[in-house]
């Protein structure tokens, strides 16, 4: 057997591939300090990781800013699940109904290119900018990964298994709930991981566009415009808003690979 089977048949562990994600870290880390200090870049424009991460670590003793962090944290958690509320039987209807599929496939495709950042103007004007103002726009970003997702999801479903359930006697419903659903979990999945992402970035800059009320990018718009401009605590929010956004990520991969391991299984994936 070649040692490039080798490689394929022995996927590496769990603390090999995290070791191998903190050197990576790490070496981005220090190269921000080394172009720093060696004034490369100007240290005031962009400062040693050291002083990033010191004033990063400064701010959870700040009520302040846990209070921005707050704020934001809930108007994504409220976005993401409003979101995946609505996306999911969206998604189940369309992916088993084809009449409706292409009744509604045109409006679809015309408002899920529209960017949810052009939308900021418009909807601080209709409903204010409020915690209402974020949601809403992290509602309407976080839709679309769980929507096309669950459809996807839905195209892969064994038709043996539904046709088998159907010979029994099982209605649509039944096959829907007993087959389909399950059999496109894990890219109902795969598409909320997604989505909190997207949900992350469309609060923080909405906050920052918004630049009023309480959040991470209300934070860091005043650090931006104040003069001079805090550099160091710009990128110590944009440091905590990264570092959650890695977390939920992690979490959410965990959890997909602990409820859904038969399906890696049969994709050859470690678990």
């Amino acid at each position: 057997m070649s040692a490039q089977s080798l490689s394929r048949a022995r996927p590496a562990s769990p603390a090999t591939r995290w070791s191998r994600r903190a050197a990576g870290a790490f070496a981005f880390a220090a190269l921000i300090e080394l172009v720093s200090r060696t004034g490369l870049a100007d240290p005031e424009f962009l400062p040693p990781a050291t002083e990033i991460v010191g004033r990063a670590l400064a701010l959870l003793a700040d009520p302040a800013f846990r209070t921005h962090a707050l704020t934001s944290l809930l108007a994504w958690a409220i976005g993401l699940c409003v979101a995946a509320v609505l996306a999911v039987p969206l998604g189940l209807l369309l992916g088993s109904v084809p009449l409706i599929d292409a009744a509604t496939r045109s409006v679809v495709e015309f408002l899920r290119p529209i960017p949810s950042v052009a939308l900021i103007p418009l909807v601080a004007l209709v409903i204010g900018t409020g915690l209402q103002h974020r949601v809403t726009l992290v509602v309407y970003a976080s839709l679309w990964p769980i929507l096309y997702n669950t459809m996807y999801g839905l195209r892969g479903v064994d038709p043996l298994a539904k046709e088998s359930l159907r010979s029994y006697g099982f209605g649509p419903l039944s096959v829907l709930l007993r087959v389909s659903l399950p059999s496109s979990a894990p890219f109902i999945a795969t598409g909320v991981r997604l989505a909190a992402g997207v949900a992350l970035i469309l609060t923080v800059s909405t906050e920052i566009v918004a630049g009023r009320g309480e959040g991470i990018g209300v934070f860091i718009f005043f650090a931006g415009i104040a003069v001079p401009a805090r550099m160091a605590d710009i990128l110590a929010g944009v440091f905590w808003v990264g570092l959650f956004g890695v977390v939920v990520n992690a979490l959410l991969v965990a959890a997909e690979r602990q409820a859904f391991r038969w399906h890696h299984a049969q994709r050859g994936e470690p678990s």
